[in-house]
Formats: structure tokens, sequence, C-alpha cells
């Protein structure tokens, strides 16, 4: 068994806009947005960051302006074994447009596996801290004690949650797991890191207080996700907790400063179309919960967060959300684009170059100061039954 991971990662410098002289980019291009209320059903808890506590079926609230806002400045340089052993062949990876990606058999995942991608890795990671940061456990909500034994990471990435929690929690052993290693210099002494495929069967000889997931939208077909959800509930103590947290790739704005035919507007829609014409969908923030509870989990909670794009919110909290994922989203736009747009995009796969070209486009329109634009992603924890 093994792991997939997150999206994406390109350089943190910002691209400029597409010129005459560059590939267009294909017609047919949605450009459409989505209604908020689409994008948040279904209804479950929105985060507030003054106030953390939340209200079952709440709708998420509008995040107030800054009217000091004129825009964002760069972020810096300084946002830059129980089961199969490591296995060369996967670790090595395979390089394609000038990014490295994983495969195993019959399973290809999206999201490059590169520098570049770590370091999108880590703005993600930062950004639902920073989101959370008033909450007496930032890291998770499932409520495991202070002295959990065992802990499992799928999709560990850059291995940044593995390490802190294991940092955290000495009496636990923090299991990180995907389909390349991640390129921590510093592991804690109770932190194992493995590559491996969750998709095949699970060998593990115990069983987890917690099992963590966090943005694998588009790793899994809707029967893999299935299979990977029976086998976290298999693989928990009575009693114990699945966590995940997954991002709605669509864009919005509640005072309509988003316009309906922008390339940003678009991005969304023509990614969902590529994942369903991939077979494995990005829509799993709307689909997570309700599956999980067809495991057979129980207690199930889940919590909505606005993601701001840019430090345009009045609110701290908001505001620190948004310069850093401001930067999470420049980083990983090419990432998260290229390898869908080049397989699977419409009307017909796109050229590397033409993904280029659109990512500057994008690049460059969420960083105009006018916008106040944001997206989703849920934080879903559930319980398996004592008995």
């Amino acid at each position: 068994m093994a792991s997939t991971d997150n999206p994406a990662s390109s350089p943190g410098h910002e691209a400029s806009s597409a010129t005459n002289e560059a590939p267009a980019v294909p017609e047919g291009v949605a450009t459409t947005s989505v209604d908020a209320g689409d994008a948040a059903s279904p209804s479950g808890n929105t985060a507030s960051p003054t106030n953390p506590a939340t209200t079952v079926g709440a709708s998420a609230q509008e995040i107030a302006i800054d009217d000091d806002f004129d825009g964002d400045s760069a972020f810096g340089e300084d946002a830059q074994s129980e089961t199969a052993s490591l296995a060369s062949a996967i670790s090595r990876g395979y390089m394609e447009n000038g990014r490295k990606y994983q495969s195993t058999k019959g399973h290809e995942y999206w999201g490059p596996s590169d520098d570049k991608q770590f370091e999108t890795f880590e703005l993600g990671h930062l950004l639902y801290i920073i989101l959370d940061s008033l909450m007496p456990e930032p890291l998770f909500h499932s409520p495991i004690g202070d002295t959990p034994q065992n802990i499992l990471d799928i999709g560990t990435g850059d291995g940044t949650w593995a390490i802190e929690v294991a940092d955290k929690y000495p009496s636990a052993t923090v299991y990180g797991i995907d389909l390349y290693p991640p390129p921590a210099l510093w592991v804690p002494p109770n932190c194992i890191f493995q590559v491996d495929d969750v998709t095949q069967e699970w060998t593990w000889r115990k069983q987890f207080d917690l099992i963590h997931l966090r943005l694998l939208l588009g790793a899994f077909t809707p029967e893999e996700r299935d299979r990977v959800y029976k086998a976290c509930y298999d693989n928990l103590l009575p009693g114990g907790w699945i966590e995940e947290v997954e991002l709605d790739v669509r864009v919005m704005s509640d005072d309509d400063s988003l316009p309906a035919d922008s390339i940003v507007a678009g991005w969304g829609p023509n990614f969902l179309g590529c994942a369903e014409r991939s077979g494995r969908p990005l829509d799993t923030q709307l689909t997570m919960k309700a599956s999980i509870e067809n495991a057979g989990f129980i207690n199930v909670q889940d919590k909505l967060y606005k993601c701001p794009l840019g430090s345009w919110p009045r609110d701290k909290i908001y505001k620190d959300a948004g310069k850093v994922n401001m930067e999470h989203w420049k980083t990983g736009l090419e990432g998260w684009a290229m390898y869908l747009l080049t397989k699977f995009g419409e009307p017909t796969p796109w050229s590397p170059d033409e993904v280029q070209v659109y990512v500057a486009r994008v690049r460059n329109e969420i960083s105009q100061p006018n916008l106040h634009c944001y997206h989703y992603t849920r934080r879903v924890w559930a319980q398996k039954p004592l008995e």
C-alpha cells in the first residue's frame, strides 16, 4: 500500500502576462463562475478566524475587505518498516514537460514530485495552520488525547505535517507515506517515512489512533477512494479517528469583483472537466463527508473555510492567510495545470506552451488588487465505532 498527495507546484517567481507572440489559450476554456452556495454544498460548519467555535449547518460568512489594501508584494525567499520497503523505481519517477512525476502500475498521479512541488506543499501547510491558529490544536481537530500511540499520514508530501505531529506528540509513532520520499533534512526519531501505494493491499500489523489525509483531490478514482476509506476504517483502533482536508478548485468572490468571464473564474470549471475526463474527480470537498459516512464512520463533523487569495481582508488572520495563499497559488499554478491540461485539456489536449501562457495569465489576474476572491476548503473528521 502507499499514498498519493496534494496539488502542485511551480517557481515562486511571478510570470508576466502573455504577449501577442505567445501561443493562445485554446478556445472553449470555461470562464463561468460558480455560485458560492453550490461550492459550499453540502452545508457544514463554517470557520471564522476570530471565532473558531462553529455551528453545524452554518453558511460561510463574507470576509470584510480592508479599505487600505492596495495590492500584495512578493512573499519573499523565505517562502521558498511494516509495509513494502522503499521502491526505487517509484522513487525515481519520470520527467515530463520539465516536471517530475510518480507512478505505479496502472496509477499515475497528476501532481509533480519535485522541489517546486515541495515549496507549494510547505505554503499549503502554513495556510491551514494560520486559519486554525486560534484552535487548541491547529494540526488536526480529532479528539485523540495527549498520548496517541500510532498515527498515519496518507499523502505526506514534503512531510511537514507528520514531522510537526511527531515532534509535538512524542508518545506516538507517526508514519508518513507517499509515492516518493519527502525532502526532509531532519526527522524526529518517532517519525517514519515510507514509499508506498495506498490503493494496494494494506499490510500494517498495528492499528492507528488517527489517520490523516490532506489535499488528495484527483488522486483516486471513486472506487479507489472508497477502498481507501474502507482500509482506513479497518486499520483504525475502535474509537480511532479519520481526518481529511480538501480544497475546492473553484474561485469566487462575494462582492462581484471577480468577473464571470475572467480567466480565474473559469479556472475551476476547466479543471473539474479535466478531472472528469481523467476518471479521478477533483470535487472531493463536496463528496468526502458522505463517502466517509458510507464507510461506517460515526460522529462525522465538518468545517468549511474561506481561503482568501491575497491580503485584502481586514481581519488579521484572514489577511495573513491570504498573503500565504497568494504565494501558494503563484508557486503551484504550473504544477496544478501542466499534467491535466496536456493530457485532458479541452477541446483537445493542450501543448506545454499553451499551458504556460494560461498559467501566466491566471497568475497575473489573481494579482490584481481589485479582486477580493477566495476558494473553499473543507475539513472532515469522523470516528470508528467503539464496537
